[in-house]
């Protein structure tokens, strides 16, 4: 390197560098205009001063990153890192230079406009005939396409699994619902498993519509409830839930509509509904109150009764206490759930 400081003590930067005809002999000067010409972006850095500035910057490495060569020199790298670059990556390479040993890594860099770019970096040492450290030598590769064509397969493989996920889900909820409809008539077995897989699709458009995130607790309810009118009141705080407790809720919602028409204070004879929901130390509790209708008495268990039990232990791994009066039904169903009180990113308005 001792060629460059007798062609005039100052690397060129951003133009052709000029040699004389004796130092286009010298493998070093012959280095220093291959850098300057090649398409590969380039740098070398000199550690011999405070900070470790650059020294060279070749053409391509301006047209990379969008500086001026006034802009790079004299300048520490470390201007390329921005708000996501990793932290981890900076400091292996810091540490890489601090122990003066080759490294190769991947990282994100800042243009001049703030638009990021994958920067496949390869840093050297160079030492001179006596060992002594004098210079970095560091090339540039931007990556962003790979990068990204990368994450788009693990986006789609992800994906994948998840729609996997789902659709075994939905199916396992599905069997469930046509080995425990009963019914005395095939056309009653139909309409018993038509409006349980209804559920489960409104289950599904309110879930696609949130993104598959967190759905409030009380837009579940109210959005089943709301068909009624006002023979149904309920009232509870934002309590949001994770999507695989959706699908179950609306068949507890469906069997527990479906018992109150047919038997109980939602029947012609009867009175109205009213549903509260809190968060308890067990989780979530969802007290459903029957009033103004005579119920089943207290012990019978009729399929209805079977149905809401099973989804609360198999599908939400909670309890159901009933009470029975003359006058209506008490239902308090509990069950765990990590939940967040308030609207998580991106969630739908209840």
């Amino acid at each position: 390197m001792e060629e460059f400081d007798r062609l005039g003590g100052e690397i060129v930067v951003g133009r052709p560098a000029v040699a004389t005809a004796q130092g286009l002999k010298d493998r070093q000067a012959l280095a220093l205009i291959a850098v300057e010409r090649i398409r590969t972006p380039m740098l070398i850095t000199d550690p011999g001063q405070p900070e470790n500035p650059i020294v060279l910057a070749n053409q391509a490495f301006l047209d990379l990153t969008g500086y001026d060569a006034e802009e790079v020199v004299g300048r520490n790298c470390r201007f390329l890192q921005g708000h996501d670059t990793s932290k981890d990556a900076v400091e292996v390479v810091r540490t890489a230079i601090a122990e003066a040993r080759a490294i190769e890594v991947e990282l994100l860099n800042y243009r001049r406009d703030g638009t990021t770019f994958w920067n496949q970096l390869h840093v050297s040492p160079v030492h001179d005939d006596a060992g002594r450290l004098v210079y970095f030598f560091a090339s540039q590769t931007d990556v962003t396409e790979r990068r990204e064509a990368q994450s788009l397969r693990e986006a789609e493989r992800r994906l994948l699994r998840e729609v996997d996920h789902r659709a075994m889900n939905a199916l396992a909820l599905v069997q469930g619902i046509v080995r425990l409809s009963r019914a005395d008539t095939p056309a009653a077995y139909a309409a018993a498993v038509q409006a349980r897989v209804s559920a489960l699709a409104r289950a599904h458009t309110l879930l696609s519509r949130a993104g598959w995130g967190r759905i409030s607790l009380a837009q579940v309810l109210r959005e089943e409830l709301a068909p009624l009118g006002e023979r149904v009141q309920a009232e509870g705080p934002d309590i949001y839930i994770p999507p695989e407790q959706v699908q179950p809720l609306f068949l507890l919602l469906a069997e527990l509509l479906s018992n109150a028409v047919a038997h109980g204070a939602l029947s012609p004879r009867g009175g109205g509904v009213e549903v509260a929901w809190r968060l308890a130390p067990a989780g979530v509790q969802v007290v459903w109150e029957e009033r103004g209708a005579v119920l089943q008495p207290a012990g019978a268990a009729g399929f209805g009764t079977r149905m809401i039990d099973s989804i609360l232990k198999q599908q939400l791994r909670g309890a159901v206490a009933r009470t029975w009066r003359d006058d209506g039904l008490s239902l308090e169903m509990t069950f765990p759930v990590v939940v967040a009180p308030t609207a998580p990113e991106n969630a739908p308005a209840p």
